[in-house]
Order: C-alpha cells, then structure tokens, then sequence
C-alpha cells in the first residue's frame, strides 16, 4: 500500500461538524457535492477529502480550495481512506459522505438536532437518500424524476421538491451520509481495514457500535441528500464483504439488520435486544460454513 500524505490549513475554528469524503478520480462529482455542502447548509463545516490517485486533477482542486486532504498515489479504498482523513478532524461530530452525493437544504440543522435527541454520544445517525433506482431499499426515497447523472440532474425541481417526498424516520442507521461522535469512531477503531476496498464496512461499523453498547441507530428523514449511486464503487474491483460479514459475526448482514436493528421500521428510539427466533438461529447455523 502506497504512504498516505496529509495537508491540513487550519481554518475550521467555527466548524459544527467534520465532513469525510473519499473521492476517487472523481472530480465532476465532488465539485457538485461540495458546491451542494456550501450552498445548502446553515453552518460552516470542516470538509476533509482522502483523495485516492487524483489523476484527474483532484488533488490540485482541492489544494486551490485550500480543502484539507489524505492523499494516497493508488486506490486504497474506502476503510483505509475515510480512517486516514478522520485523523485530520477538528470536531467530536464525523460525517461521512460520498462523492457522488448532493445534500439539500439545512440537511446539517436535521442531522443537528437529531444529535439534540440522542440520549448521550451513543448514537449512530443515516440521513435519507433519495435514488433514482430502486434496489430494494426500505430506507431509501426512489424515484425518477429528478434524472440519475451530472448532465440530467433536475436541481430545480429537486429543490422545490425534496422535502415534499413522503417519508417517516426510520430504524437501523447504517449507511452514508451518516454521523457518529468522535469517541465512539475511536472507541470501535473507525472502519474496519479487513474490508477493504469497503463493500459491507457499512454494517460491519454499526455491529461494532452495537457491540459497543449503541442502541440508538436512527435514520432522519429530514436530512436528506441526493445520491447518484455508484459512481465511483461501480469501478471497483469487489470485495466478498457478505461472506467476511458472516465469518466475523457469526450471523449475516441481512440477520443483523433485520432482527437487530430492525432496518426500516419506524423509529422509536432505543434498540431491545434481538428476538432468538428461528430466522436468527437460522442465520447463526448457516455462518457456520460461510
């Protein structure tokens, strides 16, 4: 694995919250995604990139805007990366968003007073994606109306529109964008590196976190962000992240976001402990040949 470099210019005294975004060649995208950040929230936050190769000129950019940055020479995924530029963070609130995301309006004053809510810093926070396809995803806004790229997005409508989309607060926090306190991030040992390139880091992140004592995993509805999908995983060459799930946990991902953190139910607050029935014994038998 190549050195990771680190620039940081230290002017984020005001920051609320510190925003992780791994970007790799993807420099279209990330200018929308923080040109989104600068436009729509309602404070000013860190913004730390991990810039994976940057032969597209990303690492320039970022220099320009005096953005602070990792920067590794080739892709070292997601873990490596997010865990690199979380060591830059100025706040006790990370954010990790992707490149290929828009946040809409006041989506930080949502994910802001969620925080309020949250018992203690025990807490693991989603916003609400909306997609342009639909994969099945109880936690996710689908529709199509506003396109799926750069060159057909609807921002107009998007904006007139988003927050008119209905939905409710959900259960099971898991994904992008998604805040957590500092001290839980140092406590699990932010992502997981096993996982690299980053397929399924995602719940393998909030099964440490529940481990960890959190049973506070809330999806705000309110917070919501555009997401593109893909435009930079789709590139990648795949870990087999269900199969190392199972063989870590001894259940997999599907039975723990079922059965523990009760994925896309509503929320009311904290998580009990899983129910022993035959679909959890089931999962457990089936790791045991993962």
């Amino acid at each position: 694995m190549s050195s990771i470099e680190k620039k940081a210019f230290g002017a984020n005294t005001d920051a609320r919250f510190s925003l992780l975004i791994p970007t790799w060649n993807n420099l279209p995208y990330l200018k929308f995604c923080i040109e989104s950040i600068r436009k729509n929230s309602r404070w000013r936050h860190q913004i730390v990139l991990h810039i994976n190769e940057g032969a597209d000129g990303t690492r320039e950019w970022a220099e320009e805007q005096k953005i602070d940055h990792t920067y590794s020479s080739e892709n070292i995924g997601i873990c490596y990366g997010i865990n690199a530029a979380s060591e830059l963070a100025s706040t006790d609130y990370l954010v990790y968003l992707n490149d290929d995301m828009y946040v809409c309006p006041a989506w930080d004053h949502y994910f802001r007073e969620a925080v309020k809510e949250a018992p203690d810093y025990r807490f693991y926070l989603s916003g609400t994606l909306i997609e342009p396809r639909d994969t099945g995803n109880s936690c996710v806004i689908n529709t199509d109306r506003f396109g799926d790229d750069l060159d057909s997005l609807d921002t107009k409508n998007l904006l007139l529109e988003y927050d008119t989309l209905p939905f409710e607060d959900w259960s099971g926090a898991t994904w992008p964008p998604s805040l957590i306190h500092k001290k839980m991030w140092e406590l699990v040992g932010g992502l997981s590196v096993e996982f690299s390139p980053g397929m399924y880091s995602d719940p393998d992140l909030s099964m440490k976190l529940w481990q960890a004592g959190v049973r506070w995993f809330k999806g705000v509805s309110q917070c919501r962000v555009f997401h593109f999908m893909a435009k930079s995983t789709g590139r990648v060459k795949r870990n087999d992240g269900r199969t190392q799930f199972m063989r870590k946990w001894g259940i997999s991902s599907n039975a723990f976001m079922r059965s523990y953190l009760k994925s896309g139910e509503p929320f009311t607050g904290a998580l009990p402990e899983p129910e022993e029935d035959l679909f959890l014994r089931w999962s457990r038998f089936r790791s045991r040949w993962a």
